[in-house]
């Protein structure tokens, strides 16, 4: 989903934005060590909410049919992302781990790293951000089945409010043959490491 650039501030607008909440935290944004803070912040967003500007879509367009009649579970596990807390916009770090029956059709398994990467650098929720990557997935690539689990742990809980560090939160989405078939559930949990009574949603 890309947002319209017409309603997008400029990186000027932008920056000013930070200046004002240096002021708001009583501190001057004139002073020596903080002249550049501005800039910097703006281009650490650029890389933080990177995803708004890519199509996941487009990202899993190119498939491999040549797979030699292979029709087992394929998964990729302890992909590694950082996000954003969209109510409080302070880090979500955490790993993902992602599989897929084939139905004909692969694909590379960089794409499903960068698949995480474009949801993780928004603003998020862990549970969107899991039914997001799995929808997408199923959506373009229509295997027989899906299954995402996130794990995460959320600084808008460790380092504010409830202050409780070393949570981590626990996300799934199960679909196709993965939510219809508790055998094949089982198989991609015990991949994980997982039990799957631990962590189905």
């Amino acid at each position: 989903m890309n947002h319209s650039d017409t309603t997008r501030p400029s990186r000027e607008e932008a920056e000013a934005a930070v200046r004002t909440l240096i002021r708001w935290a009583g501190d001057d944004p004139a002073r020596e060590g903080l002249l550049d803070t501005p800039s910097r912040v703006v281009k650490s967003y650029e890389e933080f909410f990177a995803g708004y500007s890519i199509d996941p879509r487009e990202v899993l367009s190119r498939t491999f049919e040549e797979v030699e009649g292979y029709d087992e579970v394929i998964a990729l596990t302890g992909i590694r992302f950082e996000s954003h807390c969209e109510h409080h916009m302070v880090p979500i770090i955490g790993k993902a781990h992602i599989a897929y029956l084939p139905d004909r059709r692969v694909i590379g398994i960089s794409k499903l790293a960068r698949l995480v990467e474009v949801f993780g650098k928004r603003l998020q929720i862990q549970e969107k951000m899991t039914v997001q990557i799995a929808d997408a997935l199923y959506e373009v690539l229509q295997p027989r089945g899906v299954a995402v689990v996130i794990e995460a742990a959320h600084e808008c809980m460790t380092t504010r409010g409830v202050h409780k560090p070393g949570v981590a939160m626990v996300t799934s989405r199960m679909l196709g043959a993965f939510r219809d078939d508790a055998s094949t559930r089982r198989e991609f949990f015990n991949l994980i490491g997982r039990t799957a009574g631990g962590c189905e949603s």
